[in-house]
């Protein structure tokens, strides 16, 4: 964390200072506005978070709920979700408060007595350590109130509106194209409607979105036809595992266990077997007692002694998908740009076990998020918003093929499945995908062909940008090169340099002489007139010498850009391999210098070798608009 740039910081150093919209900002909801996020939940907060890091963007977020959601459904937390909670500034304290997952214990019918469940194997949770943050299990609404924080501290200054409910929308013309309808539902004013106008809406509200609907998006999928009762209960039992994270499979049925955080709070997803067609959801009026029931019959030997209730319901999987994420039908994509955007639950619903709901969800809105801020800062053309649907549709289509997979796995007698250890290896096997890491946007105007990924094999292009560790020169500490990427809607360029180091005939100091003077160069286009030298762009360079062989100060001006009012050097962006733990050779990185240019959101864009600025030029060219002059 960096501060004290603008003079002595003596409060919250992540309390920013109010900029633009957040300069008197209205307490009450205005008649127009540039954004408009329709739900709090995972989705929409994520979305109107990265929003509030743009000062010119005036977004605001509405819910129809009173206040904070206080009781959250979800509870997995992914490691890449983990590493946007870093970016976010939040990952350390939710990692203290929540319950990390090591390992998942699968309990089957013991062969002698199949009546009884005995412990058949134990698998490592990330057993190739693909990334550095864990696997986590916290209360979705603890996430959300950090995102909130996050607002609140943001230079906008933002914060939900709670207490208004989308009603439906119309897309007509002018500058606030968009109008709403939206109507009072807690206070003396409930029931009172009200219009606003908004140049873009942002649906995350839910499985039963009403902006899906507003926009005649199609959710196409069925019901399943098998239920699931699931509780959050603090109990005493005997079952030796209760603390560990479990797929129980018995005669009687099956469990998914998860512990919750604060080290008692556990969560149990029980089978509640097939479900009639004809059944018309009446299995959903299981009462608790009857879950309670179920569950001791599958656990047998083991008993359970429900003690208190947090939470529960009833639900049946369903897996279903919308036709597309913006208001633009399919056969209308490429005429004309969207104004209205679904993300989350409002696009893509499916079973909770693989624990991919909010993770996914968060990614959503992280996406349409820095998107949208872009163009309203008019950084960049209206064309990178149709980039949302067509990268997050294939995600969410990959989500729900998988855990139709992990579920109808999940729901299998071990008697009928075709190896008594297919579930287990299938956990193994497709690790990586729960994780969060087999996101990969194929080639777009921001994600580029592979033709040079051979320079950079550990940094796929369209993957998320891995973090290594690296030594800062100006002080020798090792630090993560992938923390200092905060989610402030810059892009991220890392050059890697050549052998020639810091020498003035090395490649990246030519490198560096273009980026900052050249009239092709990004920074020098498209860095908005009066702005710092890395408003936009946040270039860092990596050297393959040992820290104590660099001197600081030497390194080119682009490295070492001037910050805030007293125009004080930025010395963090200045990094040495590690003799011990070489990101060169861990990532697979040629020795002749390599850019690796990673989006706002944490995936790599294009890979390039340090010569190639042209490309580098014409990659940021479809990507940006040009910085008008200044006045």
């Amino acid at each position: 964390m960096q501060f004290h740039h603008n003079g002595y910081v003596s409060g919250d150093p992540r309390v920013l200072p109010a900029v633009g919209t957040g300069i008197d900002r209205p307490a009450d909801l205005p008649d127009e506005m540039d954004v408009l996020v329709v739900g709090t939940g995972p989705a929409g907060l994520v979305a109107a978070a990265q929003l509030s890091r743009f000062p010119g963007v005036n977004t605001r977020i509405v819910d129809r709920r009173p206040g904070r959601l206080e009781i959250g459904q979800a509870d997995g937390i992914q490691a890449r979700s983990v590493e946007t909670f870093q970016a976010f500034g939040f990952a350390e304290r939710i990692i203290a408060e929540a319950y990390r997952i090591t390992e998942m214990a699968f309990w089957k019918p013991d062969p002698s007595d199949p009546s009884r469940i005995v412990r058949a194997a134990v698998a490592p949770d990330d057993p190739t350590g693909i990334s550095e943050f864990p696997h986590l299990l916290v209360n979705q609404a603890r996430v959300l109130d950090y995102f909130a924080e996050f607002m609140a501290n943001a230079p906008t200054r933002m914060h939900p509106d709670y207490g208004w409910e989308f009603r439906g929308l119309e897309i007509g013309e002018g500058e606030f194209p968009v109008e709403v309808s939206l109507v009072r539902t807690d206070g003396p004013d409930a029931g009172t409607e009200r219009i606003v106008h908004a140049k873009y809406v942002v649906g995350g509200d839910g499985a039963r979105s009403s902006v899906r609907d507003a926009i005649g998006a199609v959710h196409l999928g069925a019901q399943s036809n098998h239920a699931w009762g699931v509780m959050d209960v603090l109990a005493v039992t005997d079952f030796p595992d209760i603390r560990t994270k479990c797929s129980i499979q018995s005669e009687a049925g099956n469990i998914l266990l998860i512990p919750r955080e604060g080290g008692y709070l556990f969560r149990m997803y029980v089978d509640l077997g097939e479900v009639p067609e004809d059944d018309k959801g009446s299995v959903r009026a299981t009462t608790l007692e009857q879950i309670i029931a179920r569950a001791n019959e599958i656990l047998h030997p083991y008993s359970l002694d429900v003690r208190n209730v947090a939470w529960h319901s009833v639900y049946e999987v369903g897996h279903r998908l919308t036709d597309r994420f913006d208001d633009v039908p399919v056969e209308e994509i490429g005429e004309r740009m969207p104004r209205v955007f679904i993300a989350g639950d409002a696009c893509h619903t499916h079973s909770a076990k693989a624990g991919q709901g909010m993770n996914v969800s968060m990614q959503d809105g992280w996406n349409i998020g820095w998107k949208l801020g872009h163009v309203l800062a008019g950084l960049s053309p209206q064309s990178l918003l149709a980039t949302y649907s067509a990268e997050r549709h294939v995600i969410a289509q990959n989500l729900i093929d998988f855990d139709r997979e992990w579920s109808t796995l999940m729901a299998t007698k071990p008697e009928d499945l075709d190896d008594p250890t297919e579930l287990e290896d299938f956990y193994v096997a497709t690790a990586e995908f729960p994780a969060g890491f087999m996101t990969q946007y194929q080639p777009s105007m921001i994600v580029t062909d592979a033709s040079h990924q051979q320079l950079a094999g550990g940094y796929p292009i369209g993957k998320r940008f891995k973090s290594a560790m690296v030594s800062r020169v100006s002080d020798g500490n090792p630090v993560q090169l992938g923390h200092h990427a905060s989610a402030d809607g810059r892009w991220r360029v890392y050059v890697f340099a050549d052998e020639g180091g810091q020498g003035e005939a090395s490649s990246v100091a030519s490198w560096a002489r273009w980026m900052a003077e050249s009239a092709e160069s990004p920074v020098v286009r498209f860095t908005p007139a009066g702005a710092e030298l890395d408003a936009v762009f946040d270039v860092k360079v990596i050297y393959q010498q040992p820290h104590g062989e660099l001197d600081t100060i030497a390194s080119p001006e682009i490295f070492l850009p001037r910050t805030a009012k007293f125009g004080l050097v930025d010395y963090e962006k200045v990094y040495a391999a590690l003799p011990d733990d070489d990101v060169f050779d861990a990532r697979g990185i040629d020795r002749g210098g390599v850019v690796v240019v990673v989006r706002p959101d944490q995936y790599v864009s294009t890979v390039l070798p340090l010569s190639a600025t042209d490309e580098l030029a014409a990659f940021f060219e479809g990507a940006m608009l040009p910085s008008p002059p200044a006045e």
